[in-house]
């Protein structure tokens, strides 16, 4: 009776095969891989800057910061208007022909602007405030047509607003309880409250930052920034995601793809570059069985640089090596 031995040479009989160090070929490629990201990292590296806050935003430009949180009061911010996932509007819906996932899924986040970013955090922070309970039971009491005349002329003013100080001025006029409700919303930005109460969704760990991030690109200051970086959609460029592995290093193939023709002047360009980049994917995933492209490794012989000694060997015996 043959020994368990004898059996593994009997069945790799005639395979060829090469002797292979595994431990000494991972630590030589954690080595070169690692001394590459070092030599990059010294030479190519992108800007490590601190997260973006609220606070940040308020205390730099207040009146883009007012000018803002008016809109998500009024509904007419692009959050308010943008559509699936968030809201019920239309102004960002994306189709290709009938194909048009995002009005499939619908409204799921259903974010409400005007309570989300003004009036909940308002809310919270008016016990032991008289000024602001009175301004935000006078807002809630009138019926809409008042609301957005109020909002209307507010926001004509702040075309002309100041800020001295931390304040936003604007000329007098027929705002109602406005003002009351901004001059509080920007204290508290300005003490970085309004951040937390933006993050706060019911959930004791906040990690979903989709509410502030909204907050912030429906105003000037977080675009201008992103301008400056060379991070716009038009400008392509990519910085570190702090504190958010893996970050941002994998986007750089869809990124690359709004810069180019039909993708960087098409209005539907993200549901274009998402149904391209699941086409390259799925095509990646059935090259073994793509004719043609499953031949490339015969044509460009990479593997024989590979496994040179393996073919070294063949060319001076005429067969595998032994073991």
């Amino acid at each position: 009776m043959s020994t368990a031995a004898e059996r593994q040479e009997a069945y790799h009989r005639g395979i060829p095969t090469v002797r292979f160090d595994l431990i000494r070929e991972f630590f030589l490629a954690l080595a070169g891989s690692g001394l590459v990201i070092l030599v990059l990292a010294l030479l190519m590296s992108s800007p490590d800057d601190p997260s973006v806050t609220i606070q940040q935003w308020s205390q730099q430009d207040p009146v883009d910061f007012v000018t803002t949180a008016t809109s998500e009061l009024g509904g007419t911010s692009f959050s308010a208007t943008y559509g699936p996932p968030y809201t019920d509007g239309t102004d960002a819906v994306q189709a290709v022909g009938p194909f048009a996932p995002q009005a499939w899924f619908g409204n799921a986040v259903h974010l409400d602007t005007a309570q989300e970013f003004v009036l909940g955090p308002l809310g919270m922070a008016a016990p032991g405030n008289p000024e602001l309970t009175a301004a935000l039971a006078t807002y809630k009491a009138a019926d809409a047509a008042t609301q957005q005349a109020w909002l209307t002329a507010y926001t004509d003013a702040l075309g002309s607003a100041t800020a001295a100080d931390g304040q936003v001025t604007v000329p007098a006029g027929d705002y109602g309880p406005v003002p009351v409700l901004m001059v509080n919303l920007l204290a508290i930005g300005h003490t970085g409250g309004l951040d937390g109460l933006v993050l706060s969704g019911g959930n004791f760990y906040a990690t979903n930052y989709t509410a502030p991030l909204l907050f912030l690109g429906d105003g000037g200051y977080f675009p201008a920034l992103g301008e400056s970086q060379h991070m716009l959609g038009s400008q392509w460029g990519m910085m570190n995601e702090t504190g958010s592995y893996p970050g941002q290093a994998w986007l750089w193939l869809f990124s690359m793809w709004y810069q180019v023709p039909p993708f960087n002047t098409a209005p539907n360009a993200d549901l274009l570059v998402v149904m391209l980049m699941g086409l390259l994917t799925l095509g990646l995933i059935l090259v073994p069985f793509i004719p043609i492209l499953r031949d490339i490794p015969r044509w460009i012989p990479i593997h024989r640089l590979i496994w040179r000694d393996y073919y070294r060997w063949r060319r001076t015996h005429g067969g595998p090596p032994a073991g």
